[in-house]
């Protein structure tokens, strides 16, 4: 820190991003990336006309894009909003209806990184609430009416699901609050919350590109929410960045909902890939929670979650490990192509038959 950085930030802990090294060739299921490409019309959609437009600014309303997303979830333009990816999102809420008196928040212990960070950046107050003993959430923590919530559904990196009752029981006990539901891997198997933004006007449903459509690289995520509450978030993308979404981004992004089919079947592999390694790990010993998210969060009885972790790396396979005691024997395992998950199970076996050897 330097000298010249606000002293506020002296204590801040900055959220740490997966891996993404250069030094090999590695199996990557450590970001919970899509294996699979963008659909043919995403790529066909960032062409060479839309490139030599790059010197003109992107439609700061992003009109077209928020139509195509409307159409597909059955709600009006003025209900959502874009942004430069899911992160940029949670930003914006944080800012503009969280602080450190009047608009506490509260989230899971265990869960995205994001909101502790956002929390201590804008110097909110927050608690950060314990799972119960199986990772699950105690519905009855967030009951109170006495802060904004924020929930993974599914949680992250557990990949545990609330049902739709579990989640309307929180907003409507919370009628007081803003209640964001972060949905960036409903897709892969949980129910989305979508459907009450008809009926809550304190329900944000915030979703993103990067894993059930392909997207990670292209930074694109969208909200959808009650008008007020989508021209709030609005306020302030315009009173910070209103060009946030850049020209092929955007042109992705209309592609990709046109493209829809592709992206749901892509889906219903990933829940085959994801089925079939659990049922693989549990074989072997391994403890997995019910994910129905794209990823798999499991633990060994055999061998130390970080000692697993460090094995995978160095035979060319990348998987997500936490140091947070609570979760420290357990690694994430995003869900790759059949054949990725295969090398996984083999290399694991492998791992695992050594060390019994040399015990």
């Amino acid at each position: 820190m330097s000298k010249y950085m606000n002293s506020r930030f002296s204590g801040l802990e900055a959220y740490t991003p997966g891996e993404q090294p250069t030094d090999m060739q590695y199996v990557k299921l450590n970001t919970n990336e899509s294996p699979y490409p963008p659909s043919d019309g995403v790529i066909a959609a960032v062409n060479s006309e839309e490139v030599s437009k790059l010197n003109l600014y992107p439609d700061p309303t992003c009109k077209a894009l928020k139509d195509a997303i409307a159409s597909l979830y059955g709600v009006k333009r003025e209900n959502v909003f874009v942004s430069n990816g899911s992160d940029d999102i949670l930003n914006f809420f944080f800012m503009a209806f969280c602080d450190e008196r009047e608009h506490p928040v509260k989230f899971p212990s265990i869960s995205y990184g994001f909101y502790r960070v956002y929390a201590e950046l804008y110097g909110v107050d927050y608690k950060a609430v314990p799972l119960n003993e199986d990772f699950t959430i105690n519905l009855a923590d967030y009951m109170a009416n006495d802060a904004n919530v924020v929930i993974a559904n599914p949680n992250a990196p557990t990949g545990i699901a609330l049902s739709l009752d579990d989640v309307e029981s929180i907003v409507v006990a919370n009628p007081e609050r803003v209640v964001l539901v972060d949905e960036a891997y409903v897709d892969f198997g949980a129910e989305s919350a979508v459907s009450l933004t008809n009926k809550y006007k304190n329900l944000i449903v915030v979703c993103t590109y990067s894993k059930s459509r392909s997207m990670a690289g292209a930074r694109l995520g969208f909200a959808i929410a009650d008008a007020e509450l989508i021209a709030d978030l609005e306020k302030i993308k315009y009173s910070t960045n209103p060009y946030n979404i850049n020209r092929l981004t955007m042109v992705a992004g209309i592609a990709a909902i046109k493209d829809n089919d592709y992206y749901v079947n892509n889906c219903k592999k990933v829940i085959e890939a994801r089925e079939y390694t659990v049922k693989k790990l549990v074989n072997m010993g391994f403890e997995v929670t019910p994910s129905k998210a794209n990823f798999i969060f499991a633990k060994s009885k055999d061998i130390g979650g970080k000692e697993l972790y460090l094995e995978l790396k160095k035979r060319g396979i990348l998987v997500r490990h936490f140091d947070t005691p609570a979760i420290c024997e357990y690694n994430r395992i995003t869900v790759g192509s059949r054949e990725q998950m295969d090398k996984l199970l083999l290399t694991v076996e492998h791992i695992l038959k050594e060390k019994g050897e040399n015990i």
